[in-house]
């Protein structure tokens, strides 16, 4: 088993330095945190010498991790549970952005805290600071702590964002690992009917060229598709790639999200399934809130901006509205139709008894169970489905190419 030198620091901020066997790096990154560890650098044993690595342990950024540039979900999970855990272990926050700032190993992100820093030495707050790169944090990273530092519980209020972010994380590796397989196996399928049209079809066409038969109606049809395939396939090309850009720059305009939200919901059997991921984001975002003290006004509007749908922001906004107007939230969200009735049902329940960010919490846990449950059922059918495809589509095309040798071979019996 490999062995990782470690440098962390514990609840009071105090530097604590080992090695560590572990099966990987974020084996041992989980096993440190469970120790209510922060890890601040983590590489290999192996790689580093004893004296080099004894130096990393002096307060310098340790460059042996692996670097890039962009900032992922990971990055902005082990960030921001890294602060609270900082914050909430009473070191300034000054402090805890120059301490994990020599760790990060996203380079952008590193520039970030770095500006981050001098920001609030020039007398910017947090969530000001934050507010100078929207393109990062999100509106609900700023307005979570921009609550935070009025209330004076800002490490509370990062840790419960952390939290949400983690969930959302590991949501979406669930989401992303369920559809790698059938994208292969789409990919797989794609690919060799494609190698068989331009290539294996083309080479019996001029085996029967040399004959003079009538060929079937099946085996014509073959041979003119693989024909205009092969003469055409790079204006095919460029022609899939040029609609599939104006059709992505479409769908990110206000108008054409909405529209095609509208189509995506309407489809049958995969309507709902495409609602429920709508809903499990509302009450992702709503529960987070609520639960950080957020007034529910303000937690409507933050979660118009940032719910990620057009249809449901309008919907958020009307319910805003209603709210401000004197009514319950669980009014307006039964009167947009958009939410079922046990959503509604729950949403009232917490209000009745104070308990509406718990409501919220069992309302998104229903809907991702929901929503994996549902994409492993269909990826369940979808491999029969594409193999039965695939064989109607080989089978078709077998046909159509020995059914000239066959009229070939009773041309010869005769």
């Amino acid at each position: 088993m490999p062995r990782f030198m470690y440098i962390a620091r514990n609840r009071d901020g105090k530097k604590v330095t080992g090695v560590e066997e572990g099966t990987n790096e974020e084996e041992l990154i989980g096993r440190l945190q469970n120790m209510e560890l922060t890890v601040v650098s983590i590489m290999s044993a192996g790689n580093v010498e004893l004296g080099t690595a004894m130096r990393e342990a002096t307060g310098r950024p340790s460059f042996a991790l692996k670097r890039h540039f962009g900032v992922n979900a990971n990055d902005l999970v082990l960030f921001c549970r890294q602060l609270a855990t900082l914050l909430g272990s009473g070191v300034t926050i000054l402090a805890s952005l120059e301490t994990i700032g020599k760790q990060v190993t996203s380079t952008r992100l590193y520039a970030v805290i770095k500006n981050l820093q001098k920001e609030m030495e020039q007398g910017l707050s947090f969530h000001e600071a934050l507010e100078k790169h929207k393109d990062i944090f999100s509106e609900l990273w700023i307005n979570l702590v921009e609550s935070g530092e009025a209330s004076g519980n800002l490490a509370v209020v990062l840790d419960r964002l952390a939290m949400y972010l983690e969930r959302n994380a590991e949501f979406r590796r669930k989401l992303i690992s369920a559809l790698i397989y059938p994208s292969i196996l789409l990919a797989g399928s794609l690919g060799a009917l494609l190698f068989l049209t331009i290539k294996i079809v083309p080479t019996f066409a001029e085996v029967f060229r040399g004959f003079d038969l009538d060929l079937p109606g099946p085996t014509k049809v073959l041979m003119s598709v693989s024909e205009f395939i092969r003469k055409f396939i790079i204006l095919i090309c460029a022609g899939i790639i040029v609609a599939i850009y104006l059709f992505r720059k479409y769908i990110h305009t206000h108008e054409g999200q909405r529209q095609w939200e509208h189509f995506l919901f309407r489809l049958p059997l995969f309507g709902d399934f495409f609602r429920a991921l709508c809903v499990e984001r509302f009450s992702s975002e709503m529960s987070t809130l609520v639960e950080s003290g957020v007034p529910i006004l303000y937690s409507l509007e933050i979660t118009e901006k940032s719910v990620g749908s057009v249809i449901l922001g309008e919907i958020v906004h009307q319910i805003k509205e209603d709210v401000r107007s004197g009514k319950p939230l669980s009014v307006p969200m039964e009167q947009s139709q958009f939410f079922e009735p046990m959503v509604v049902q729950m949403v009232t329940i917490g209000e009745e008894i104070g308990e509406l960010s718990q409501m919220f919490k069992r309302i998104n846990a229903f809907y991702q169970e929901y929503v994996s449950t549902f994409l492993a059922r269909i990826l369940t059918l979808f491999e029969p489905m594409m193999l039965i495809f695939m064989g109607l589509v080989v089978g078709m095309m077998v046909v159509g190419m020995f059914l000239p040798i066959f009229q070939m071979t009773k041309i010869g019996g005769s």
